[in-house]
């Protein structure tokens, strides 16, 4: 019955957010409204983004980059969720629980390291405007989306390398709505203290890195906006950074809620509510935060509504 080398099991059974059945029909319909309104505000953000030349700029190009991120990591996560609900068992198999994880883990480092990039490109704009774009010319803004992407391929590479090595018998039943590392290694019956070593040093670096980038960033920042002399300026200043400190707090407060403690401090349902939050509902609330709050998106879904009505 080995799938693998590495497995006693083909398949899993994910247990899904809840066992109250009572809950199971309420809970698809809010999460399949989460869903729809988080593909609907990321393809909207990267529609408006494409069609729109004056948004061709460093800022939006990390922008259309975060909305692809989010996009793609709910609809890595999302369907299989919400199958839990009207299903009562959500099968997932061997294969396409390490793939799902893969997925997870790429598309969440991506997205700490492009949130990383987007402080800095406010750093540059706010601290060196005249240099601006120079030092964001489109050779640095490429090499930083290399290096989000490669970041994000990496940590994927290492954590999915660290779970094929463990060896799953006792049981298949995943005691969360999606294959994580944490409700894997309950299953594993070799899992060692290297194991959560490896996962816990590779998430403090996931989320570390970025951090401190972000906190030199705005460190800089802030003292650059002391030294602006009107209030108006001040104010415009802080406006174009209150959407990605936003972002950034929803983001990195609940992931490292979720990560950055003890395994045996972290009870598992406790765990599957700040991973639901970071994996469902901050994808959905970036497109709103940004599109709510920034002149140019909402000029820009002005313009592309107004092509579409009199065309």
């Amino acid at each position: 019955m080995a799938a693998d080398n590495t497995s006693s099991v083909t398949e899993f059974i994910l247990a899904g957010l809840t066992d109250k059945p009572g809950l199971w029909l309420p809970l698809f319909f809010l999460f399949l409204g989460f869903y729809v309104v988080t593909m609907v505000g990321n393809l909207g953000l990267i529609t408006l983004i494409g069609l729109n030349s004056h948004l061709h700029v460093p800022m939006y190009l990390f922008l259309f980059n975060l909305s692809f991120i989010d996009f793609s990591y709910s609809s890595a996560i999302s369907p299989k969720m919400l199958m839990s609900f009207v299903l009562k068992k959500n099968i997932i198999s061997y294969t396409g629980c390490m793939t799902q994880f893969f997925f997870f883990c790429f598309f969440v480092i991506s997205e700490s390291f492009i949130l990383s990039a987007m402080a800095y490109d406010r750093y540059v704009a706010i601290c060196k405007p005249l240099l601006y774009m120079v030092t964001m010319s489109p050779q640095v803004c490429l090499f930083l989306l290399l290096g989000v992407y490669g970041m994000g391929v990496l940590g994927a590479i290492v954590h999915t390398g660290n779970v094929l090595f463990l060896t799953f018998c006792a049981g298949n039943l995943v005691n969360h709505f999606m294959c994580d590392f944490l409700p894997l290694l309950e299953l594993s019956c070799n899992s060692s203290y290297m194991n959560t070593l490896v996962v816990f040093t590779l998430v403090a670096i996931a989320i570390g890195v970025p951090i401190v980038t972000i906190f030199l960033s705005y460190g800089f920042i802030l003292s650059s906006i002391f030294h602006i002399s009107s209030t108006e300026g001040r104010s415009k200043a802080f406006s174009t950074c209150s959407s990605h400190i936003m972002a950034v707090c929803l983001f990195f407060g609940s992931g490292a809620f979720a990560y950055l403690k003890p395994p045996s401090n972290i009870p598992l349902d406790q765990g599957k509510v700040c991973t639901l939050f970071y994996t469902i509902v901050v994808p959905m609330l970036n497109p709103v935060i940004y599109s709510l709050r920034n002149k140019d998106v909402k000029l820009a879904m002005m313009k592309t509504l107004g092509r579409i009505t009199f065309s």
